[in-house]
């Protein structure tokens, strides 16, 4: 048996309010959830500190970061998810969608990247039957338009890998992410130690690519994702033509937007927008998009992703409270409103019933600093 888990005397952070009181946790589940400043004998008692839903994470590169921690290091698989798995709970995320790419450039280049993904999916998905993860990971497929093998990969899964999310990147030269070419050039001069030479041969190669199989990888991707039964998503969306596009293949979340103008195309036919919480937390796009913060104050926000730092999600949900002068708007963006655009409908909330992810936090300095995260019950930071 596992005894109750009781916080009281918190500040519960409820789907539109917050409240003073506490909660049981049994079994896993919330069993109760009651207001006033009461503290049984066997409770924690927050002393005024949040509790929240655990955190829902949709897009996250860590994973990549620690399989990778130097160029050319391919550190040991298991070892880097557990890593990955225990620096997400410490940063009170509970559920996280795994990135992983499909599509690969394999034809020989010194830029090329191999394929990887169904090894690590099996990786993953064998280090969760066994119990051996603090949180609760999905796959989230990330399908490279721009590359040579991937309808090869897509078919390499099917609905029983339970992907949760495809996404349609797009990183040929020149537009979305890389409307830019100068800022896309920085970057391969910066990874790649490239030539002249060597940049124009290798964005010629993108482009081809783009060209001969671009249409037909969209397309693939788009069937794969009906076949998964997974969450669509469009990358980078730059105009409101692309979102029109991504609007008839049933896209229904825009990762990462980069204009005011595809924003507010996405919200006009109903995909919700996500953006990265360091765009937000630091004022605006590293790579010189739209900024996060203008985004909230235009209400064309609607989820934020850690993105490239884990710790991120919890600063940008203070944030976005601050921001809008509701605490409980700025957490569902981190809580319910990710776990609702994957439909997953047992967590995100603070409700009776629903899974016991929980996290609670105080706000005595200007950063929020976690005091513990629950995952099922279970105390896992």
């Amino acid at each position: 048996m596992i005894d109750d888990l009781i916080l009281a005397n918190a500040t519960l952070i409820l789907p539109t309010e917050t409240v003073r009181g506490g909660l049981v946790v049994r079994d896993g589940r919330i069993a109760a959830i009651d207001q006033g400043r009461t503290v049984a004998r066997d409770a924690i008692d927050c002393a005024g500190d949040f509790v929240a839903p655990g955190l829902v994470e949709l897009h996250t590169d860590n994973l990549e970061r620690h399989l990778s921690p130097r160029p050319k290091v391919d550190w040991p698989h298991q070892a880097a998810i557990v890593a990955h798995d225990a620096e997400l709970a410490s940063a009170g995320i509970t559920t996280v969608f795994d990135a992983i790419r499909v599509g690969s450039i394999v034809s020989g280049g010194a830029t090329d990247y191999p394929k990887y993904a169904r090894t690590m999916a099996d990786e993953i998905l064998a280090m969760r039957r066994a119990g051996c993860l603090k949180i609760s990971h999905h796959l989230h497929l990330r399908a490279e338009i721009c590359s040579e093998t991937l309808e090869d990969e897509l078919d390499e899964f099917g609905p029983e890998d339970l992907v949760g999310i495809v996404s349609l990147m797009d990183h040929t030269p020149g537009q979305r992410q890389f409307r830019d070419i100068s800022k896309y050039v920085d970057y391969l001069r910066g990874k790649h130690h490239m030539t002249e030479a060597g940049l124009t041969a290798y964005l010629d190669h993108l482009r081809n690519l783009q060209d001969r199989l671009g249409a037909r990888h969209e397309a693939a991707a788009v069937a794969a994702a009906e076949r998964y039964g997974a969450t669509l998503a469009s990358h980078d969306d730059t105009t409101a033509d692309q979102v029109a596009v991504s609007r008839r293949h049933g896209v229904t979340m825009a990762e990462f937007p980069t204009t005011e103008d595809a924003a507010r195309a996405c919200h006009a036919v109903g995909i919700a927008v996500i953006m990265g919480a360091p765009n937000l937390i630091r004022g605006g796009s590293h790579s010189g998009n739209v900024a996060a913060r203008d985004l909230a104050a235009e209400e064309l926000l609607d989820i934020l992703s850690s993105d490239y730092v884990p710790a991120g999600l919890l600063m940008g949900a203070v944030r976005l409270g601050e921001i809008w002068g509701d605490v409980a708007r700025g957490f569902a963006t981190v809580t319910s409103a990710p776990a609702d655009a994957v439909r997953l409908a047992d967590r995100g909330r603070l409700r009776t019933g629903w899974r016991g992810d929980l996290i609670r936090f105080g706000t005595t300095l200007a950063t929020p600093v976690l005091r513990g995260v629950w995952s099922s019950g279970r105390q896992v930071a």
